[in-house]
């Protein structure tokens, strides 16, 4: 049974969960049960968490193993064995059906668009993608709000100029 203030942090961060989540999944009801299953797989996991340890990093970490898992068993259940004699189904161009980050855009070009950012922009984005929120980003890089605000919007303008084609 998980602690009154245990729930209380882990509610505090719902909002940020599910942003997080309709990040990686880019479908609002998968974000719904990613988030659901985070909650669900912290509370069971209470007894795991060490009070020195960051609870944001260890919640986002659980929600990204769980939709990291739940990739490759979506992944491993596509999975087609052609038994045709000249393996004629593997030789034929074929969409697997699956929404994939590898289906329009591979995570390492963002990576690389976002790193190749001057640092002014890059860290602020970094930082708001991880799930950090606005007021915790112009704290930790010692920025005023708007200021925070307004890079990221930039970030966010040239990564959808840089990937207009993926759209």
């Amino acid at each position: 049974m998980a602690t009154q203030a245990f729930q209380d942090r882990l509610m505090a961060l719902q909002s940020n969960m599910l942003n997080f989540a309709f990040m990686l999944t880019s479908d609002r009801d998968n974000a719904y049960d990613l988030l659901q299953d985070t909650t669900l797989k912290a509370l069971d996991s209470e007894e795991k968490y060490g009070e020195n340890v960051n609870f944001k990093g260890w919640v986002f970490t659980i929600m990204r193993n769980i939709f990291i898992n739940n990739y490759r068993r979506a992944s491993r259940c596509a999975t087609v064995v052609d038994q045709t004699e000249d393996l004629y189904h593997l030789n034929i161009s074929q969409d697997s059906g699956l929404a994939t980050p590898e289906g329009s855009l591979s995570a390492s070009e963002i990576t690389g668009a976002i790193e190749a950012m001057p640092e002014e922009y890059s860290r602020p984005f970094s930082l708001y993608v991880s799930g950090y929120k606005y007021e915790e980003i112009a704290k930790e890089l010692s920025l005023p709000l708007g200021t925070v605000k307004s890079r990221i919007f930039f970030a966010r303008k040239r990564l959808q100029t840089r990937f207009a084609d993926y759209r």
